[in-house]
């Protein structure tokens, strides 16, 4: 069973910048897909960011294109995602989760994702 666990959350400044992590345990990462969600107060869940399994492949949602990045370092069982110039509109509750899927990750929505973390919050405010 795989299990997710987020962290690197918390309290940032308009402009500043956090980073992400989602530690795998249980099974290798190296076998999934991994996406981050985010979900703002009274919002739908909204995709962010994922990379594919087979090679690598990246997808960005247009209101963090250009600002977040993602990565996989499988040798730690960890995926990051590098989050800058960060504005109110990115608080949210972002979560980890991953699929088996052996496609280019942008083509899966949430419902495809078997393995999610709990979520770490991160707040943007002055």
């Amino acid at each position: 069973q795989l299990q997710l666990v987020e962290s690197g959350g918390g309290l940032v400044q308009p402009g500043g910048s956090l980073r992400l992590s989602c530690a795998a345990s249980g099974l290798s990462l190296d076998y999934y897909a991994i996406g981050w969600f985010r979900q703002a107060p009274g919002k739908e869940r909204e995709r962010v960011s994922c990379i594919s399994r087979s090679d690598g492949t990246t997808y960005y949602a247009d209101s963090v294109k250009g600002r977040f990045t993602i990565s996989r370092d499988n040798a730690k069982n960890t995926v990051y995602l590098e989050m800058n110039s960060l504005s109110p509109e990115d608080t949210a509750v972002y979560y980890c989760a991953a699929t088996l899927g052996n496609y280019y990750c942008g083509a899966y929505v949430s419902a495809d994702y078997n393995y999610w973390g709990q979520g770490t919050q991160v707040t943007v405010s002055s």
